[in-house]
């Protein structure tokens, strides 16, 4: 019990207790006493780790931004013809958002409320601007049909894409990467499948 109870004092422990509070509760429903509740310390002990909810927040949405915004920089998304970037950096956005599921979700259920959330919105724009700008060079390309409205494309790809923070709940036991790379892969398929032209 000791043990249990000196592990939950890790900044990455608390953080993770964190998380869990702001999905269960909403952000603005989180009181310090509850943050302290769920990790099992005082309000005193989570203040000697970080200033105060909103440093939490700020730690758990940079976890997911960082992840998302470094598959912009991998090969696969700088390399080849748009319509191969835009692809693999679909496949590697579902992919980071399975591996980082709680932060991710958190990310996508940021209101706006605070300066941290603020930054956060202004942040995912930024990322969905740089993967639109990859599907609108696919379709000059010609790789993408010219019948499909590319705002309308971009709006339901991202919409397919972050409703698996909905849905999606890993199995116990399960091969979690498999289990990623299949969802990714049906991800990708499903979209560009009906995007592509034909070959």
């Amino acid at each position: 019990m000791t043990t249990a109870r000196r592990d939950t004092y890790t900044p990455e422990t608390l953080l993770t207790v964190a998380v869990q509070v702001f999905n269960e509760r909403g952000y603005d429903g989180t009181s310090m006493e509850h943050l302290s509740k769920a990790a099992g310390i005082s309000k005193s002990s989570i203040y000697h780790h970080v200033a105060g909810k909103e440093e939490l927040l700020r730690r758990a949405v940079s976890r997911a931004l960082d992840g998302l915004f470094a598959v912009l920089e991998e090969p696969g998304a700088i390399r080849g013809r748009p319509v191969e970037r835009v692809e693999y950096v679909t496949r590697r956005t579902v992919e980071v958002l399975l591996t980082e599921l709680p932060y991710v979700t958190l990310l996508l259920r940021v209101r706006g409320n605070t300066r941290t959330e603020r930054w956060a919105l202004e942040r995912r724009r930024e990322f969905d601007h740089q993967v639109a700008d990859l599907l609108k060079a696919a379709a000059a390309d010609g790789d993408l049909r010219a019948d499909v409205d590319i705002r309308l494309a971009t709006r339901l790809l991202f919409g397919m894409v972050n409703s698996l923070v909905e849905w999606y709940r890993p199995h116990p036991g399960a091969d979690h990467d498999a289990d990623h790379g299949q969802l990714a892969d049906a991800v990708v398929h499903m979209a560009f499948d009906g995007l592509r032209t034909a070959p």
